[in-house]
């Protein structure tokens, strides 16, 4: 029965990131009320699951396998987090200014959390003997992470600026500088994953197939964002609807967190599989 729950707790988080995007992007589950209560059984939900999985490991004293417990938790909470507070908040065309000041603050939490997973990935699979891709995939990691740090504060910073009754339109370098810095910071994402997605079929954390298709999805992405171009595409009423868009689906700042949500899942397999 134990097998059985963790099993289905396992696809039930490698679901849960398509879930959370659908929530969040269904703008009429934002009324009080419901939108609270969405957010709450899907966190509850996937903490679950991810406690089922693996996620208990992290209280064991078995270094390597905590170190994975603890990547696989980084790499799911940044969508938990969405999940939560994201409900029915839509295109940023369509949210309130507190809601968008929220957004952002999410947004750069989150930029943190997957950084951090990274890391703590890295280290793990320097215990088990994989030294080069995780070094690679760690410093395409922390230039990722830099360049979300950076443009997403940048966001913040218009929207609070915004909300304290200045529209005065930023200096338009301003906006080329935030595009040019959200393009690498999802490049770099997409490139980070990959290579840590080969770093764990090296270590056996992930099977050939697994790890090619990873590869093939990283590929993919990257090349509908290079098609897009450098700047970023406006996205409001009078466009094309953005989930028509696949280079606009690329660049979105948080679709780059999918496959390391994927990955955490993986991880915290691998970790419960070590403890049973």
């Amino acid at each position: 029965m134990n097998h059985r729950v963790r099993r289905i707790s396992y696809i039930f988080l490698c679901v849960f990131p398509f879930l959370a995007l659908g929530a969040a992007a269904a703008r009429p589950l934002r009324v009080a009320g419901l939108f609270h209560v969405i957010g709450g059984v899907l966190f509850t939900a996937v903490a679950i699951a991810a406690w089922s999985v693996g996620a208990r490991v992290i209280s064991v004293k078995e270094a390597g396998a905590r170190k994975l417990a603890l990547a696989g938790v980084l790499f799911i909470l940044p969508w938990a987090i969405i999940s939560l507070l994201w409900v029915g908040i839509g295109p940023p065309f369509q949210a309130t200014l507190p809601e968008n000041y929220m957004r952002c603050l999410v947004l750069v939490s989150n930029s943190i959390l997957v950084t951090s997973a990274f890391v703590v990935l890295k280290d793990a699979l320097y215990e088990v003997g994989e030294h080069f891709y995780s070094t690679i995939g760690f410093a395409a990691s922390l230039a990722a992470g830099g360049a979300y740090l950076i443009c997403l504060n940048m966001s913040l910073a218009g929207v609070a600026v915004v909300m304290g009754g200045d529209k005065t339109p930023p200096p338009a370098i301003l906006a080329l500088l935030f595009s040019a810095l959200e393009f690498f910071a999802c490049l770099m994402t997409y490139v980070t994953t990959g290579v840590f997605a080969v770093a764990m079929g090296q270590a056996r954390l992930l099977g050939r197939g697994a790890t090619r298709a990873y590869l093939i999805a990283c590929g993919i992405l990257v090349l509908l964002l290079v098609l897009r171009g450098l700047q970023f595409p406006e996205i409001s009423a009078n466009t094309a609807p953005w989930y028509t868009r696949p280079g606009v689906i690329a660049g979105i700042p948080a679709i780059p967190w999918f496959m390391p949500c994927l990955l955490g899942a993986v991880l915290l397999r691998r970790a419960g599989d070590a403890q049973s």
